[in-house]
């Protein structure tokens, strides 16, 4: 499947991949795929999930969110909220019917924010290793230095595992994201939610998964911790419980 651009007035075309259903899985609910920070609709997960979804005749969508990937948009320009409206844009204009969300990292965050907008479009949720409010937890683990620098120069640079160039965490983007977050109080939703998380998961800690439930009333609601799982949870056993889950979770198993 090539890829695609949905236009929008005044923002950024945004690049996605769009595999209808056919046959028997046109009953079935749209799979999308929600990506994370700085990651593109390229990645293992993304592509892995839409062979399997193919394979069963079930819809699948992957895109990049503005200044990622294929993408138009500057990256550094990005926030949640911006992001957020990346995914409704598509949703809306691209998926048919109910939509099961996959979101991995800040995806897991984007995809419980969609579902909070558009509960009615959503048939399910899926999080793998989801950081819901993970500006919070950036702020938290700043030192006393880099939280000086970003009162005083509106960023900090943060270090981690995936590059030799640190992240800029912006207070901008910081401050933006408060308007965002989701784990402060009781949310209810009728919808199945299954959080995936890897037992050794360094960047986002199994017991985030545990917030979540916590703070999530009114769904069947399921952690799967993968113990010897990481962040990325990209190996084929990983990648097998992703898709088994999203089987049950559409009504296929």
């Amino acid at each position: 499947m090539s890829v695609q651009y949905l236009e929008r007035d005044n923002k950024p075309k945004l690049a996605y991949r769009y595999t209808p259903a056919s046959g028997t899985g046109k009953s079935l609910p749209v799979v999308i795929f929600l990506g994370g920070y700085r990651s593109d609709m390229e990645g293992t997960k993304a592509q892995y999930l839409e062979a399997q979804c193919a394979a069963r005749g079930q819809g699948y969508i992957r895109f990049d969110y503005s200044g990622h990937g294929q993408s138009e948009g500057t990256f550094d320009e990005g926030t949640i909220g911006i992001w957020l409206g990346d995914a409704l844009d598509i949703i809306e204009h691209i998926a048919s019917g109910p939509v099961v969300l996959v979101g991995s990292s800040m995806g897991g965050w984007i995809a419980l924010l969609v579902a909070r907008a558009r509960p009615a479009m959503v048939h399910a949720l899926v999080g793998i290793a989801a950081a819901p409010d993970f500006t919070e937890d950036i702020y938290r683990r700043l030192n006393g230095a880099q939280r000086q620098e970003l009162e005083e120069n509106g960023i900090a640079y943060v270090p981690n595992d995936y590059s030799d160039v640190p992240y800029a965490f912006t207070k901008a983007f910081y401050e933006e994201a408060k308007d965002h977050l989701l784990l402060h109080e009781i949310r209810h939703v009728n919808f199945s939610m299954r959080l995936i998380q890897g037992g050794q998961d360094k960047d986002v800690p199994w017991q985030t998964a545990t917030r979540i439930q916590e703070a999530y009333e009114g769904a069947e609601l399921d952690v799967v911790i993968i113990e010897d799982g990481d962040h990325r949870l990209s190996r084929s056993e990983d990648l097998e419980v992703i898709d088994k889950e999203i089987k049950s979770v559409s009504g296929i198993l």
